[in-house]
């Protein structure tokens, strides 16, 4: 099986990154390939030029990597913080460049002449793991968690996955070491449960 890991973050040294170690070594025991992806480490450009623009044939080299392994992974796990209730803009960038139409999903049109999105993802599952500093109850209760809607609901929904879980972890700013590893822990137990599914 194999599982794209999305990352994005500029630190190097942040809690996403040891996140996203935690995520790719879940993989590698039960099993599976993660296709792992830090999308600053590989400089990855997020601002879509206007010659990508309805195409799916010809696109830059990485391009066509994330969207050739976002096609054919088993399942899915994007690793980012909740920046002002949203994806930072890489991760953002990442989406409009990668999720593109003809690939992840198409337009049909019924006998009323409306068109409908079908998905056209083979992944099984869409886990996130998202940390931040506002309290999660809340993110939650008071914000209605944007960060899952805008993914489940918006995103990949639209894409054909249904089985979309979150890990939301916070606040950041105020834990302590102890509170970090159990929160590592359960991250790596989250992916290896998720991967079941596949087994």
């Amino acid at each position: 099986m194999n599982i794209l890991i999305i990352l994005s973050h500029p630190n190097p040294e942040s809690f996403n990154h040891a996140l996203a170690q935690k995520a790719c070594q879940a993989v590698i025991q039960s099993g599976g390939t993660p296709w792992f992806h830090d999308l600053h480490a590989e400089g990855f450009d997020p601002i879509l030029p206007t010659e990508e623009l309805n195409r799916i044939d010809i696109l830059p080299p990485l391009i066509q990597q994330h969207t050739q392994e976002l096609s054919a992974a088993d399942g899915i796990i994007l690793i980012h913080p909740n920046w002002w209730s949203a994806p930072p803009a890489m991760m953002a960038g990442w989406r409009d460049r990668c999720i593109r139409a003809g690939l992840a999903y198409r337009f049909e049109t019924d006998s009323h002449g409306n068109g409908y999105p079908v998905g056209m993802l083979h992944a099984r599952f869409l886990l996130l793991i998202n940390t931040l500093n506002t309290p999660i109850n809340v993110e939650t209760d008071c914000l209605g968690n944007p960060i899952y809607s805008h993914w489940q609901k918006i995103v990949f929904g639209l894409c054909g996955i249904k089985d979309v879980d979150q890990k939301l972890i916070g606040p950041i700013i105020t834990s302590s070491q102890a509170q970090r590893t159990q929160w590592l822990n359960e991250t790596q137990e989250m992916v290896t449960q998720k991967l079941k599914v596949l087994i």
